[in-house]
Formats: structure tokens, sequence, C-alpha cells
């Protein structure tokens, strides 16, 4: 029985080593594999960035002046890619979107106007759907740009300018699945987009009103009157109240300051802060009879109720505060915007 058990186990410890060993072996090949892929492709990109020349250039004029919109147009893998760039470029300031070459051929070439500039992606350049309708594009008159791996195809004769996407090696081992060549195409139009974009002068602030209704979008289209504390909820004395009385409306309102206003007009004078407070306790001022006139901070850094959250923090980084008042026209308050609060909407610090 012993013998029987003590090979049973002998067996058991065998086999899991042998599983453990072809895990390692597999998970070996699975990461020498990626290692080559990357490098197959990276050599591929490199190869491309050796060759791109004026045609960039040339293409990024005519998509920059284009009155109308850019269409992108691609068929399988490269219809996929083209619809990532046609996005890409809407987001960052160049109006466009994806047309199917399958779909143009029955009804959707009206989507394409005379105005518009074409972005066009097939790597053979001989993609039946995609040449079915350069005809018709020829017609309308507008300019086609052919991202392409044959610079001698079909499709780069009829364009007005060639982007060659060709590559030395696919990461495909059988070499038939795009890989590499995708890659270059993805890589391409993201130069493009980038390129136009500094072109425009495009801004955060243009980004963010592109996705409205992304985190982004909120973040940095949210202005302080948005977000500001207003009416009861703004701390405030008048200039003769004392130290005292002060702090005790800091604690009351919980934002680390008070304002010190006119108590005729309203207007704003001056502020007092927790760390004024602290100061003034280190120097053995008298709370009781001190008034907050005399130790209150004058001209104090304001903004107004329609700045955006992003120039509100890039203030209070440079100032070294943690509230800003916000006042109308005629200088009376209209709310109070604390640090926590550019916080609480994502606001980065770091940025």
């Amino acid at each position: 029985m012993f013998c029987l058990i003590s090979h049973a186990h002998m067996s058991l410890h065998s086999d899991t080593q042998l599983t453990a060993s072809s895990d390692l072996a597999n998970s070996d090949l699975a990461l020498s594999t990626a290692h080559e892929v990357i490098q197959i492709e990276m050599q591929a990109l490199l190869a491309m960035k050796q060759k791109l020349c004026s045609n960039f250039s040339h293409a990024c004029h005519l998509m920059s002046i284009c009155p109308g919109r850019v269409i992108v147009i691609g068929m399988g893998k490269s219809g996929h890619i083209g619809q990532k760039i046609a996005a890409t470029l809407a987001s960052t300031g160049t109006p466009s979107f994806f047309v199917h070459p399958g779909e143009a051929s029955h009804g959707d070439m009206g989507m394409i106007t005379s105005k518009d500039t074409v972005l066009a992606l097939s790597y053979s350049g001989e993609t039946q759907e995609l040449i079915a309708i350069l005809p018709r594009l020829r017609a309308l008159g507008v300019p086609l740009i052919a991202m392409t791996g044959r610079t001698h195809s079909t499709l780069a004769e009829h364009a007005k300018v060639t982007l060659d996407t060709s590559v030395p090696k696919e990461a495909c081992p059988l070499g038939l699945a795009p890989t590499s060549s995708t890659t270059n195409c993805i890589v391409l139009g993201d130069a493009l987009a980038i390129a136009l974009l500094k072109q425009r002068g495009f801004t955060t602030e243009d980004f963010a009103k592109a996705h409205p209704g992304g985190h982004l979008g909120r973040r940095l289209l949210t202005q302080l009157k948005d977000i500001m504390h207003t009416t009861s909820a703004i701390p405030s004395v008048f200039p003769e109240k004392t130290l005292a009385q002060a702090s005790l409306e800091m604690t009351h309102k919980r934002l680390g300051m008070t304002c010190v206003v006119d108590s005729k007009s309203s207007q704003l004078l001056g502020v007092f802060t927790d760390g004024d407070l602290r100061r003034a306790l280190e120097q053995g001022i008298d709370l009781h009879s001190t008034q907050i006139q005399s130790v209150m901070i004058t001209a104090p850094l304001t903004a107004h109720a329609a700045m955006l959250a992003t120039e509100a923090m890039r203030l209070m980084q440079e100032h070294r505060i943690t509230t800003l008042i916000v006042i109308h026209p005629d200088q009376t308050i209209a709310g109070i915007v604390h640090l926590h609060d550019l916080l609480s909407i994502g606001m980065d610090p770091s940025t």
C-alpha cells in the first residue's frame, strides 16, 4: 500500500512539474513573440518616417483649407482605421466623418460635396469598392489624398497627394494579417490630426468644447459661477469687527477665510485668512480689541463669475492661495471658490 501511494504521489508530482514547465515555455513564447511584433512594427514606423516628404505637408495644407469636411474612406481593416482617423480629426478641430465605400455606391455619395476633401485608405490601392467611386469623386472635383502602400496603384494615380504607408514586413508570420501596415496608417493619421491641430492653434478649451458630455468637457468648461459659494454661504464681516468676531465667522462658514466688506456699499475692502489669524496669534495681537481692518489684506486677488475653472486653478497655484473671491463689476461679492471646489470637479493641481 505504501509503495502504491508513493508511486502515485511521485506521478502526480511529475505531472505538476511538466505542467509548470509547459506554462513557463508558453509564457516565454508569448513574451518573445510580443517583443518580436513590437520590434517589427517599430521598424516599419521608422521606415515610414524616413519616407515622409513634402507630400505630407501638401496633404495637411489641403485639409486645412478645406471649406467643407475631410471625408475618410476605407474598406475592411482600412475602414476601421479610417473611422478612428475621422474621429481623431473631428475631436481635434478638423471637421470630419467616415464614409463606407460600399455604401457610397448605393446612396452615401450624397454625403460628399464639392467643398470636401477626401482621405482614402487602401494598402493595395486597388480595393474594388473604393476604385468604383473614384470617377464620381473626380466629377465632384474634390481633392483626393491617398494613404496607400502601393504608390503606383490605381488609387495613387487618381490622387492629388499620395502618402506612402508601405512596410518592409508585416508582423504576422504568415504575411497575411495586416499588422505593421495598419499601425503605419494609424500613426500617420495621428500625425495629420496633430499637425492640423497645431496649425489651427487648437487649445485645451477647444478640445473640451468638442467633448462637452465627457469628464474632460465638464472639467474644462466649468465656470466659477457654476461652483462658487453664494449668498449666505459667503463669509463676510464689517471692517470695525474684531478679530475674535471675524474668526467666529470663518469657523461658521468653513472656507478658511472671511471677506471684509464696506458696511454701506457692500464692496470688497479686504480679506482675512486662517493663516493671517495664526500669524496674529503668534504676534500676541489681542483678538478681542483689534479691529479686522487693521490686519486684513487689502486689494486681494479676485475673479469674475465667467472665469473658467482651469484659469482659477492656475491663479491659485501661481499665488499660493486656497480661495478666490468672485466679484461683480461694482466690486460687490458674487461668491467664493475654494480649492476643494475645483478638486471636486476633477481639476488636477499638477497640470
